[in-house]
């Protein structure tokens, strides 16, 4: 029977953050959006333990008001990293504003404005601090898609993408990162719904099936092999074509 090691997903997620870096930005920083929530938490306590505090960089984006806030500001301090706050606001209200002004716009475009608007941010600072940017979504939530394209969905590296949100928060357990982070109710916190309430089904139960492919629930089975098969295009390489014209570069 499976069983998750937390300690050694610990040991080598931070090898392999090492590595990314040694590779791909020897010396740059780790930058990250910080909810406050368990992925940007267990991740930024992972890139703290690969790289030491002084080389994370934590960007608090409210949008206006953000009744959590103090989530995101206690890990921070929590880890002794440095952290920026820019509210988005003025800059949603008035993408939001242009839009409206020429065409009908759509509840989920309104939604889905916020986190591509708050990745442009991230990595705005991490341009001008020398930074690669942290990818937090994690396993489950990749596979039924759960995540903002070209918003949550993007970055340099992504630590906790192979980790369904049990093992995530296994690691957080492990990290001794704030328990009430860990178990904060996932929300994508633009909605005013829970993550659970808008897929339909529990991050136990999606975990589960995951891992095992063993599930209860026939209607819950169906809706995840749906969303699942609908959003695969997230996690490819964009489609391009290619007429077979030889090119002078060779490929690595």
């Amino acid at each position: 029977m499976y069983q998750f090691n937390a300690e050694q997903a610990v040991k080598e997620t931070v090898a392999w953050i090492r590595d990314f870096f040694e590779k791909n930005g020897k010396g740059c920083n780790a930058v990250l959006g910080i909810s406050g929530g368990k992925d940007s938490t267990v991740a930024a306590a992972l890139c703290v333990e690969a790289l030491g505090k002084d080389r994370v960089i934590g960007v608090l984006m409210p949008n206006g008001e953000q009744a959590d806030i103090d989530c995101s500001y206690q890990i921070c301090k929590h880890l002794g990293i440095r952290h920026y706050v820019v509210n988005i606001k003025d800059c949603f209200d008035g993408l939001k504003n242009a839009i409206e002004g020429q065409m009908d716009i759509s509840e989920q475009t309104v939604v889905n404005m916020a986190p591509r608007i708050r990745m442009t941010t991230v990595y705005a600072v991490s341009q001008s601090n020398n930074g690669r940017v942290v990818n937090t979504c994690n396993l489950s939530e990749d596979w039924v898609g759960y995540s903002t394209r070209y918003g949550d969905s993007v970055g340099d590296f992504s630590p906790l993408s192979h980790f369904t949100v049990q093992e995530v928060k296994a690691i957080g357990r492990f990290l001794k990162v704030p328990i009430n982070l860990v178990d904060k109710t996932p929300s994508d916190g633009l909605c005013g719904k829970t993550d659970e309430d808008n897929l339909g089904f529990t991050y136990a139960e999606l975990d589960r099936y995951i891992r095992t492919g063993e599930i209860e629930n026939e209607e819950h089975k169906a809706l995840i092999d749906r969303k699942h098969k609908l959003n695969l295009f997230k996690l490819k390489l964009m489609p391009s074509f290619d007429m077979g014209i030889p090119v002078a570069i060779p490929e690595e």
